[in-house]
């Protein structure tokens, strides 16, 4: 049932101010790795700020951070990069937040990343409802969501008894850097909500994913004279052959939340790159790809079994049984992620979503990487739940439909005002 404040805040979420701020999210292209990624940062936390939130903006030591063994990688590079978090509430509960000076330790931190993969379409174009452009679903409507929850409830005049806290966060799309420097920091909360994405469910739990590279040796001769040497791409197959086999195997007995999937844990060779004249056998290859680790996988047993796989497929080739493949790991590490099972934050966020008028919510696992491993790494109980599909995420057509922006908001101030307990003023 919802409560007198909690109409209250309800009816102080500004719709209009909602969309108004998604379009300027969106129009800041802040693609890994470049200056928009900083401004966008700036811009948060100057909406922060405003909103009268006790801000840290801080600039990260990548280098530092790069040296910590936990780590979780980079895809792209940074010369700069910024975090930001705003506490709001809560001064009477003692505990942590050092690093704002707060004493308290939040009831509860909204997360979203507002670094977006490359692409063109900035103009956050608004037709019949829907909002299209780079970063409209992963995740800027999301963060938009967000910030109108907060603005809510600082409208309402509630006052929250434990802090609530956002966290936008950089370099999630290539590793997490963004999250790994604001938990190293001292930010943290007793649970979490990630906007990602989930086109109407709940989901506790995430896979995870790696990225491998696969280097092939051959042995170059001209091409009119192809079988004196050896032909990378050609030992390639033998290796594609063995990964789908591994995907197969890693597919049989799916985590019960990945069970609605049709691939739990996909493997995909992204990008092949071999050869350097027409009529030359080539005597290399590269090739690049994701790798699909299973829900409560370490890393480690994860990486050994593609290594294995490849290794035997080396074995049964008299070629590549002399010349292995080498087998590296590029880019950011993405280990699986999941919420303490009967954790209250579950049962929390499905009230709140029926308390917005929605239907009752699915709840299950994404097969996709997210910072959702990384807060409960830190033994934050975490779960994702915001507008768009992540079908659309990344796409040409991306885009986010307005209501499902506005609705989720109204499910973030529900959620926060409950977790974070609250009297009017």
């Amino acid at each position: 049932m919802v409560s007198a404040d909690e109409r209250a805040v309800l009816a102080a979420v500004d719709d209009a101010r909602i969309v108004d701020e998604l379009r300027e999210l969106v129009r800041i292209p802040s693609v890994d790795g470049t200056a928009a990624e900083v401004d966008v940062q700036a811009w948060c936390a100057r909406r922060l700020s405003e909103l009268g939130l006790a801000v840290d903006h801080w600039e990260l030591d990548l280098d530092a951070l790069a040296a910590d063994p936990e780590f979780p990688g980079m895809e792209v590079e940074r010369t700069s990069a910024w975090g930001c978090v705003g506490v709001l509430g809560g001064s009477a509960v003692p505990g942590g937040a050092a690093a704002l000076g707060t004493g308290a330790v939040p009831g509860l931190v909204l997360n979203g990343h507002v670094d977006v993969v490359p692409g063109t379409a900035f103009g956050a174009v608004i037709e019949d409802g829907v909002m299209w452009g780079r970063g409209t679903c992963d995740m800027k409507g999301g963060v938009a969501a967000i910030f109108g929850a907060v603005a809510a409830i600082v409208a309402s005049g509630i006052q929250l008894r434990k802090p609530l806290a956002v966290h936008t966060v950089i370099g999630e799309e290539d590793g997490g850097a963004g999250a790994f420097a604001t938990l190293r920091r001292g930010h943290g909360g007793e649970a979490c909500l990630i906007a990602e994405p989930t086109a109407g469910a709940v989901i506790p739990a995430n896979a995870g994913s790696l990225t491998f590279r696969l280097e092939v040796p051959g042995l170059a001769t001209h091409g009119s004279t192809r079988t004196r040497g050896v032909n990378a791409i050609e030992k390639f197959t033998v290796l594609q052959s063995a990964l789908q086999d591994l995907e197969a195997a890693r597919n049989l007995a799916p985590h019960p939340l990945l069970a609605h999937l049709d691939l739990a844990n996909p493997l995909s060779v992204g990008t092949i790159a071999a050869g350097d004249w027409a009529s030359t056998v080539p005597d290399h290859l590269v090739a690049e790809g994701r790798y699909g680790v299973r829900l409560g996988e370490p890393l480690a047993d994860a990486r050994a079994a593609f290594e294995t796989a490849i290794a035997e497929a080396c074995a049964k080739d008299d070629w590549l049984r002399d010349h292995p493949v080498k087998v590296t790991w590029p880019g950011g590490e993405f280990a699986s992620g999941l919420l303490p099972e009967g954790d209250p934050l579950l049962a929390d966020t499905l009230q709140a979503v029926a308390d917005t008028g929605s239907p009752a919510p699915a709840v299950q696992g994404a097969p996709y990487g997210s910072d959702l491993r990384q807060y409960a790494a830190a033994g934050i109980p975490t779960l994702q739940y915001g507008p768009g599909d992540v079908r659309y995420a990344h796409a040409a057509d991306e885009h986010v439909v307005l209501a499902d922006v506005l609705q989720a908001a109204r499910a973030y101030a529900l959620l926060a005002v409950r977790r974070c307990g609250q009297s009017i003023a």
